[in-house]
């Protein structure tokens, strides 16, 4: 009985095991591998080809990768399936990744105003007796951080063996032109490197290596796939087509069909790997883009048809679905290895800091510190902070996963082409009847010339008006929040004439030092001692004109977060400025020679928006205080939003009122598309008027004033036209380009 009841125990024990044990199988599945070719925007092809494998249960064993095809491929081994990776995709803003300059709200105050005098876009340096500039269009930041919002806060890995389904990314090593298989690190960066179009994008550092876009050398790589133990391959061939002939007509044309060649000659010599066993899915894209993601839907839809049209081929892979079940779950519990650490704190963060950039100001932007679980979102913006301290080609931060917890490493690299930069502005402003007047301007900021990143500028300004400085900032301390500003500068400051007035200018050399605390990212307070030597005149047939100097002191208090200073739709900007002086004048008749004046200057700008709409406001004091009923220390009103129914400085004064309401409608981005250039619609209602120092201010002497205009914003700052119009029948066409504020 006893052996009998063992025999009925060891039954139930078998059937048991045989329900919830994994069935055996007589024939071992060959292990699939995906390959996903580059081919930019038309990427999105290959969502729809996952959809279709998912649908009929086909298992992948190995990802590959080139380009966009490097980015998919990877986002599918790291775990993502394909509806997830098409939500993913569809809400990523790619044309961001197209533009690598600092928003300007996160930019320091003193670099604000930088950006804002000198308006020009571009990246020069000059050191050791020659120009720099960058080795690419474009440094890859914006991308690099496009790519983190995709990939989550995911460490490094020692190999990509490690993840959902083992993974290989494609790139070209640019000094030796030959194939790159990056196969371990951070997966960011081979999606990068992969990725980086040379002459466009710079080079991505990996190991020693300098990385380029994997089409180069195989946009394809079936090889890989193989090498890596694939038996059966399903490739997906997203490659651009050539031009035809009537189409090159350019040097663009050229580069873009060279660029076709290479890929193109990969390709075709990576198809000769496949056996009939393998499988090739060409979706019908040729029409599409590569540069404009707004086609990604399109290429998904037709990536989806061209995986059915071989939908029959790709049957033979399937398994049952218990067993894809089984392979879905082994994939998820992968991911779980890394993902389960997102939520775990940092125990320590290690700043590599390759520039000369103190290690606490670095510190003090990031703003994470160990014991925080840090998001993506919370990540992007740290790693934005720091890199808006505009001192570093690239910055980037890795996880990387140790027994005792998750750490943290931040990598600062130093601008290539500085450390000292050339700047340059424009503007041109025109009333269509008094003529236009044009400025350029030019600097030579060298940076790091003393231990706490002291900086020498050199400025020159040449056109309607003209001007020569140099200038000495100094941070007196590591965190560089105090500093002290020495100047010394000549100018030329002209006031175009009127019907009332002939031309104005003044003409004059100035000198001060203050020192200064840069109270918060968005302000400073400056303390200081100023002095003026000059002489003013009338450019009129008697050549009217008046010596002056003056000594005295200077308070400056700013305040900056302006989104944009040209179209602003968020933020305030508001400064206050003091002068005490004490003036000497020549001989004139009716004119003391000796007077002491305080003057204030009071501005603000601040805006929000809705939707399209923005609201725009503006308001301007200035008053002068002094003995006597002259002043050679005057402001103006007159031009774009500053009284737009006057000439630009038509009216001059001692004391100033100035208020105007703006509303702003964005026409581009309403109808072309929200990362369409905008295209602004302006209308404004607007009031001042100055007064002389013997005239009393009364409200009754207000104009009124209003615009009309129509404006975009530029690489090389606003493009305005539009109309004016003032109380009294005044009324004025304008056209500014450049600055204009």
């Amino acid at each position: 009985m006893r052996f009998f009841s063992f025999l009925v125990h060891l039954f139930f024990v078998l059937v048991s095991y045989s329900t919830y044990a994994e069935p055996a199988h007589t024939e071992a599945r060959p292990k699939i591998g995906l390959v996903l070719s580059g081919g930019g925007a038309k990427g999105a092809a290959h969502i729809g080809v996952l959809k279709i494998l998912e649908k009929n249960n086909i298992p992948i064993d190995y990802v590959v990768g080139t380009s966009i095809g490097a980015y998919v491929g990877g986002l599918y081994a790291l775990g993502y399936n394909a509806d997830e990776i098409e939500k993913i995709m569809m809400n990523t803003p790619w044309d961001d990744g197209y533009s690598d300059f600092i928003p300007r709200k996160l930019l320091s105050f003193e670099n604000k105003e930088l950006r804002d005098r000198y308006n020009i876009s571009l990246r020069l340096g000059f050191s050791d007796g020659e120009l720099k500039s960058p080795s690419g269009l474009l440094l890859g930041q914006s991308a690099a951080s496009l790519l983190k919002l995709s990939t989550d806060v995911v460490a490094k890995f020692d190999s990509f063996n490690h993840l959902a389904i083992p993974y290989r990314a494609v790139a070209s090593d640019l000094a030796t032109a030959k194939m790159v298989v990056i196969n371990k690190g951070s997966i960011t960066k081979a999606m990068r490197a992969s990725a980086a179009v040379p002459g466009v994008v710079e080079p991505v550092n990996i190991d020693g290596k300098l990385l380029v876009d994997g089409g180069i050398t195989n946009n394809m790589p079936i090889d890989v796939a193989k090498a890596m133990g694939a038996e059966i391959i399903i490739a997906v061939d997203i490659g651009s087509p050539l031009l035809s002939k009537k189409n090159i007509n350019n040097t663009l044309d050229v580069f873009d069909q060279l660029s076709t060649i290479l890929t193109n000659n990969t390709t075709q010599a990576q198809k000769k790997h496949l056996s009939t066993r393998d499988i090739l899915i060409r979706p019908d894209i040729d029409d599409l883009s590569t540069t404009d993601f707004s086609v990604m839907e399109q290429a998904l839809e037709l990536g989806k048809q061209a995986a059915l049209l071989v939908e029959q081929e790709l049957k033979k892979l399937s398994i049952n679905e218990q067993d894809f079940s089984r392979y879905e779950k082994k994939k998820q519990q992968k991911s779980l290895s890394w993902s389960n650490t997102f939520s775990q704190p940092i125990i320590a963060i290690d700043y590599q800091n390759n520039s000369n950039v103190s290690t606490a100001v670095i510190k003090e932007k990031f703003a994470l510190t160990a014991g925080d679980v840090v998001t993506k979102e919370q990540l992007q913006a740290a790693i934005a902070r720091v890199y808006a301290i505009n001192k570093f080609e690239h910055v980037d931060a890795e996880f990387v996963d140790l027994l005792e917890g998750r750490k943290l490493i931040v990598t600062t690299e130093a601008k290539s082409w500085g450390p000292n930069y050339l700047h340059f502005g424009f503007s041109l402003e025109s009333d269509f009847s008094h003529g236009s007047i044009v400025d350029l301007d030019f600097a030579y900021i060298q940076n790091d010339i003393t231990p706490h990143s002291g900086m020498w500028i050199n400025e020159a300004k040449l056109g309607w008006e003209s001007m020569l400085a140099s200038e000495l900032y100094q941070p007196l301390e590591e965190s560089q929040h105090y500093f002290v500003r020495a100047r010394a500068q000549y100018a030329q400051d002209k006031w175009e004439s009127t019907k009332d007035r002939s031309e104005l200018m003044n003409e004059y050399f100035l000198a001060k030092a203050g020192i200064g605390f840069n109270y918060i990212n968005d302000g400073a307070l400056e303390l200081g001692f100023i002095g003026e030597k000059g002489e003013i005149a009338f450019k009129n047939d008697q050549g009217t004109s008046l010596d002056y100097d003056s000594i005295g002191g200077y308070l400056l208090f700013d305040f900056d977060n302006l989104n944009s200073i040209n179209f602003p739709t968020e933020g305030n900007k508001f400064s206050i400025k003091m002068f005490w002086r004490n003036d000497h004048y020549e001989e004139f008749e009716g004119i003391d020679p000796e007077d002491t004046s305080i003057e204030v200057n009071l501005d603000w700008r601040g805006a929000f928006h809705f939707r399209n709409h923005a609201f725009l406001g503006i308001a301007s004091f200035a008053t002068i205080d002094n003995e006597t009923d002259f002043s050679v220390h005057l402001t103006e009103l007159g031009g774009f939003l500053n009284l737009s129914g006057y000439q630009k400085d038509a009216l001059i004064g001692s004391h100033k009122a100035f208020v105007a309401v703006v509303y702003q409608y964005d026409l581009g981005r309403e109808f072309f598309g929200k990362t369409s250039l905008p295209l602004y619609l302006g209308t404004s209602l607007e009031a001042g008027n100055v007064w002389g120092l013997n005239e009393t201010v009364k409200v009754d002497d207000i104009i009124k004033s209003g615009s009309l205009y129509l404006g975009t914003d530029t690489s090389f700052g606003p493009a305005v036209f539009g109309v004016g119009f003032a109380s009294g029948g005044r009324s004025t066409m304008f056209l500014s380009l450049g600055k204009s504020f």
